[in-house]
């Protein structure tokens, strides 16, 4: 799968993991997560994404909460 318009995703991109090689690579991001059971951090709100627990459950708990 290609990935285009990084420079674009870039701008709105709201990963915060410092050394992430898929940062502005959305569908490289997301096929990594979902093949690890996790989600990517853009669909975290932000205090929860900068815990880097990317995972399905974390983010089914913090629906809950809201």
């Amino acid at each position: 799968m290609e990935c285009t318009n990084k420079s674009k995703n870039m701008k709105v991109c709201t990963c915060s993991y410092p050394s992430c090689s898929r940062k502005g690579m959305c569908c490289e991001c997301l096929q990594y997560h979902l093949t690890k059971n996790e989600l990517p951090g853009c669909v975290f709100p932000p205090e929860a994404e900068k815990t880097y627990d990317r995972s399905i459950e974390y983010f089914v708990s913090i629906q809950k909460n809201r």
